[in-house]
């Protein structure tokens, strides 16, 4: 590999790296709440409002629905108009946000939904309120599960980063797409797989590690 080629694989490296653990900040920041309120408002919920739990649901239900490249596309006008451009890696982090946002929602949703409703009727009980009752008892009991849904989450954008190179997006579906399979460079697109092999089980052994030392807490 020439020293232009590597170079040019380590900048695809940081802006995969980039748009996908920004776009999962994001998710994690936007979509926890979301997912905490889908679960709140359910009938039975803390905060039972079964108007705001389907509205909400629709809305999440039609972003999973459109597929990404669908998404990304449809997106244009709006990631022009918050980064001004729809090229680039900040172009890809709207699309990718919007995309990640729903999906970790429902993911945290099912964690939520697993703790023990015996613990929630119990800070009840005590006179703990909404607030008390999520921070206290649903995060805490759900969070080897959020853990574990958000490693998921990463992971999945790895590959809809990869994509996003495919509308300019950049990062190292970009240069496959450029370098490999445009050039029919065997070489460049078998050294872009791994690289991809690599940072998913990157990704997945830390959030292993987290969860198990979540349960060696626990335990």
């Amino acid at each position: 590999m020439s020293q232009m080629m590597f170079d040019l694989l380590l900048r695809s490296l940081w802006e995969t790296l980039l748009m996908t653990f920004a776009s999962g900040l994001i998710s994690l920041v936007v979509g926890l709440p979301l997912g905490l309120t889908l679960v709140a408002t359910d009938r039975g919920g803390i905060a039972e409002n079964l108007a705001v739990n389907r509205v909400l649901g629709g809305i999440v239900n039609a972003f999973r629905s459109v597929p990404f490249i669908i998404l990304l596309v449809a997106l244009i006008p709006v990631t022009r108009f918050i980064v001004g451009t729809s090229i680039g890696t900040w172009a890809a982090i709207v699309p990718l946000s919007i995309a990640a946002t729903p999906y970790y929602a429902r993911i945290a949703e099912v964690s939520l939904r697993e703790v023990n409703r015996g613990l929630v009727e119990a800070a009840r009980a005590m006179g703990g309120n909404k607030w008390t009752i999520i921070r206290e008892v649903l995060v805490p009991e759900a969070l080897p599960g959020l853990i574990a849904g958000f490693t998921v989450t990463l992971v999945t954008m790895v590959g809809a980063s990869a994509m996003a190179g495919m509308v300019g997006g950049g990062g190292l579906g970009d240069l496959a797409i450029r370098y490999g399979y445009q050039r029919y460079d065997t070489g460049i697109m078998m050294i872009v797989v791994a690289v991809l092999i690599a940072l998913v089980c990157g990704i997945q052994w830390i959030g292993d590690r987290l969860m198990a030392r979540l349960d060696r807490r626990v335990g």
